[in-house]
């Protein structure tokens, strides 16, 4: 209900509201637009990241396999990549992440905003439970692949409780960072987070929308770059606070390898080797 990638879909004349969960928009011959410009003679090596509006393994991708195909893609070209989902389904291409790993290329961010089902049911229906999050990260840590916990976001009076249990849950499976957002409403999904919250929550609703709002100076939405993912005033201050004792207690020697770039600049251009 708070997702900011509701707000894409007016952006292709669907509404921010019931059409996102209805109408799934693929792009089937993404593995060979990827290629064409991993091959160009423009593209640098930065991390490509599947994926930063709506989830890369929702249900469809069982299917389609497109995100498959775009991961074969990125190992051909050793090309450093990343991951964000909050479905477990990812772990179908262990095989080509494990590949992956062995050249440094992939990291994986799993997204877990709480650790009550009841919780998840409520904000992300049809998505993958907590244990199948948990035991994804569990599975790719053990397969060496580097995993960092995204709890984003956090949401006041709802799951902002949660931070130390979660990180220390985490990190004993292996996790090598966490990271937050504080939740903010912009466009439309305010008025659907809003409606969801009376409706679903009524008993919690005003003081979760009120001290979302304190979060932003008084709205619930922020865009300014820099503040709007984190947040400002006293609530803002004690989560930022929070996360920072749950990662020095559970996180301290922690962390998430620089994805190397060197195999893609030698395979795309063989005659650099020479000196």
């Amino acid at each position: 209900m708070y997702c900011y990638a509701r707000n894409s879909h007016e952006y292709w004349g669907y509404g921010a509201g019931l059409d996102f969960e209805r109408t799934i928009l693929v792009k089937k011959n993404a593995s060979e637009l990827l290629e064409k410009k991993l091959k160009s003679k423009s593209w640098k090596p930065n991390p490509i990241v599947f994926s930063g509006n709506t989830d890369c393994y929702q249900p469809i991708e069982r299917k389609l396999q497109i995100t498959r195909q775009c991961l074969e893609t990125m190992l051909k070209w050793k090309h450093p990549t990343g991951i964000i989902t909050k479905n477990a389904l990812l772990l179908r291409d262990l095989d080509i992440l494990k590949e992956m790993a062995k050249l440094n290329i992939i990291s994986v961010n799993i997204s877990i905003t709480s650790l009550s089902e009841e919780t998840r049911r409520l904000l992300e229906p049809r998505t993958a439970s907590i244990k199948q999050r948990l035991k994804a990260v569990e599975v790719l840590s053990e397969n060496g692949i580097p995993v960092r916990v995204m709890m984003a976001p956090i949401i006041p009076s709802l799951n902002s409780h949660e931070i130390l249990p979660l990180v220390k849950k985490v990190s004993e499976l292996g996790a090598k960072g966490v990271s937050y957002t504080i939740v903010r409403l912009n466009g439309q999904i305010a008025t659907i987070f809003e409606d969801w919250a009376r409706k679903t929550i009524p008993d919690r609703a005003d003081r979760i929308l009120n001290q979302i709002a304190e979060c932003h100076g008084g709205t619930l939405n922020d865009s300014q770059w820099g503040r709007r993912m984190r947040g400002e005033g006293t609530i803002a201050k004690q989560v930022k606070n929070t996360m920072t004792i749950a990662k020095n207690k559970y996180l301290k020697n922690a962390r998430i390898p620089t994805l190397e770039t060197k195999h893609y600049l030698d395979l795309k251009n063989p005659q650099m080797r020479l000196f």
